[in-house]
């Protein structure tokens, strides 16, 4: 094993998926990094679901890996099925998920670190060293200190993390790992306010014990498309979920023993996730519904070990398992682990610039469930954004800011540190106003420019995805030019029961019907003959398909973000005296002092703010000394 030093520019706290991204993006750049996890052997853990992506998380997860991450490449290498969601709405919600190999994912993750040659050290970090607001290093719990002129702290759920099942609390960061104590200290003693958030699991089922036959088997596509540009050949195997359903008897357990739930014994608790509800919330608060979804996950290829998804809970563990054997096809269920809840400490996102740095701290920065989000994907989007950000702070170069219009990475940084959260933040489609605009297929039109200007991808990426954006706009252009002849179109639009022409027509023209696609177009496209990856040249063809069907709405919502740039583009000075302004309300100058919005886009977003507040604002800002524009 090599020797470490004690001297780097960046420390990376917690090996999850926000601390490899970030620490392997810093790497990348150059800047002198360590990643200190306290337990080498679960760095790269996917320690809840067997799966990435998702409805909005598969966007994510696209975005990351333009931005020079590695998280979908990951999950392209161990995926057992992969399907796109959402495909019966418009192409702007599609989302792509892939079931993932946990076990395989983390034994990639630790070997491309070992790789990249990317030190990693094993230890705790209890305190930062923090000087004149500036982080100078941080200590370890045996007692040595790493020098550093920047930290990312990526914590997960270990904050004084604490398990609860039934009446049965247990310390721990994750079940059967420790839980970290001193950062929340010594950051609540430079000022930094903290706060308790709950997540949960749910129990893991032996496979033997299962009666496969009565559940609904759910498979992939059959044409799967990879969530990262990086991978080839991908051939997933297509192992199946199955989905079984609970009924009056479960629930009437569940009901008559809630008092064994630690969410609802009486002990005060942290908040939960709204959206990812636990069994006891969705039979006590949704008891409209007869029967809930039980979906049955493989955690790894053949996994003996079965992850039951939607039952998420903190019963007794005798109860967990008496409510299920209630559900057909689960009468003879086992268990491997009961499913638990845990409370951590995360740190109010308000707290931080939108670059993921404190505001309080200089050189401190913050990815992931510590900033109060839940996911692996927010975690890895905030991960790379807080390396890239971390390493312009050590380079002295300008940080990269995703806008809401940029990126779902952009729409979740922006919710979190104007909007706060007193609950587990998680990513949807319907939190992005430009949602059309940021579709899975597009990622690389958005942010390829991003990634050159600083440098994230290696070269063979960037010139796979140029030619990839070039060969788009190309069939695009080959789409609006040139016709099709009735004799080579019309039986196909007869089958399709669509109005035959009677003389040669744009292609465009007719693409713009909803039930004609590309491909019954019969165009032969000799450009994409030798042209990437079978993969890239489908998703060529579909992207032109989706920009000529949806021309008017996306050059509408262009036209609105156009609209809206001016205020975006228009920075609040940081040393800005909101006190100055005596026609604000108490409630706007407090709330503008609290979260000091960068520019007027982002005071126009706090919530609370009215237009006159921001009318007043714009008052002071146009004085000749305040006025400064982004270039």
């Amino acid at each position: 094993m090599k020797r470490l030093e004690n001297k780097y520019d960046l420390v990376v706290v917690g090996g999850g998926h926000a601390g490899i991204e970030a620490a392997l993006i810093a790497h990348k750049r150059g800047i002198k990094t360590i990643l200190v996890s306290m337990d080498r052997s679960s760095v790269g853990r996917t320690s809840c679901n067997p799966a990435v992506g998702g409805l909005a998380k598969g966007q994510m997860v696209k975005e990351v890996d333009v931005l020079g991450g590695i998280m979908g490449f990951f999950a392209d290498l161990s995926t057992l099925q992969s399907k796109t969601l959402n495909k019966s709405k418009g192409r702007s919600v599609w989302s792509p998920r892939s079931q993932i190999d946990k076990n395989l994912y983390e034994k990639i993750a630790q070997a491309h670190i070992k790789k990249q040659n990317l030190d990693v050290l094993e230890g705790e970090v209890v305190s930062l060293d923090i000087k004149n607001n500036s982080v100078c290093g941080v200590y370890l719990k045996n007692g040595s200190k790493i020098t550093c002129s920047s930290t990312i702290l990526t914590c997960g759920t270990f904050l004084n993390g604490l398990i609860h099942i039934g009446s049965n609390q247990i310390n721990a960061g994750r079940y059967g790992e420790n839980r970290a104590k001193g950062i929340t200290e010594n950051l609540n003693s430079f000022g930094l306010k903290s706060g308790r958030l709950k997540t949960g699991t749910p129990p893991r089922i032996k496979r033997s014990s299962v009666n496969w036959k009565a559940g609904d088997a759910s498979y992939g596509d059959k044409t799967p498309s990879p969530l990262s540009y990086r991978t080839e050949n991908f051939k997933p195997k297509d192992e199946p979920c199955f989905s079984f359903r609970t009924n009056e008897k479960t629930h009437n357990i569940i009901i008559d023993n809630l008092s064994s739930s630690a969410m609802y014994s009486g002990k005060e608790m942290a908040t939960g996730p709204r959206y990812c509800p636990s069994i006891e919330d969705k039979v006590y608060k949704f008891n409209q519904n007869p029967s809930h979804v039980l979906q049955l996950e493989p955690e790894w290829s053949k996994s003996e070990q079965i992850y039951v998804n939607g039952f998420s809970t903190s019963l007794e563990e005798k109860i967990q398992l008496k409510s299920l054997k209630t559900v057909k096809g689960l009468e003879d269920v086992e268990f491997i682990r009961p499913g638990y809840a845990i409370e951590y400490d995360f740190f109010y996102p308000s707290q931080l610039k939108n670059t993921l740095e404190s505001k309080a701290v200089s050189g401190l920065f913050m990815a992931g469930q510590i900033n109060g989000t839940s996911g692996y994907e927010e975690a890895s989007s905030q991960g790379i954004m807080a390396g890239i950000n971390a390493s312009c702070f050590i380079l002295n170069e300008e940080p990269l800011i995703l806008k809401r219009n940029d990126a779902y990475i952009g729409v979740l940084i922006d919710d979190l540190i104007l909007k706060d959260t007193n609950e587990p933040y998680r990513m949807f489609t319907s939190r992005a106003e430009y949602r059309l605009q940021l579709r899975s297929s597009n990622a690389d039109q958005r942010l390829l420019e991003i990634s050159k200007n600083y440098k994230l991808l290696d070269e063979k990426t960037l010139e796979n995805l140029s030619e990839k954006i070039e060969k788009t706009v190309g069939i695009v252009n080959y789409l609006k030019k040139n016709n099709i002849k009735p004799e080579k179109i019309n039986k196909r639009l007869a089958e399709l029961g669509e109005k035959e022409i009677n003389e040669p027509t744009r292609m465009s023209s007719l693409l713009k019907r909803p039930k004609v696609l590309i491909s019954d177009l019969g165009i032969g496209v000799p450009k994409l003959k030798n042209c990437l990856s079978r993969h890239m040249k489908s998703e060529i063809l579909f992207e032109a398909e989706t920009i000529i069907k949806y021309s008017g709405y996306i050059n509408r919502q262009k036209e609105e973000i156009d609209k809206i740039k001016i205020y975006e583009n228009m920075i609040i000075p940081e040393n800005f005296d909101y006190n100055n302004i005596k026609s604000l309300s108490n409630e706007s100058r407090e709330k503008f002092i609290n979260i000091k919005p960068q520019t007027v886009g982002q005071a126009k977003r706090i919530n609370g703010i009215r237009p006159s507040d921001i009318s007043i604002l714009l008052v002071y800002l146009r004085r000749p000394f305040h006025v400064k524009q982004k270039k």
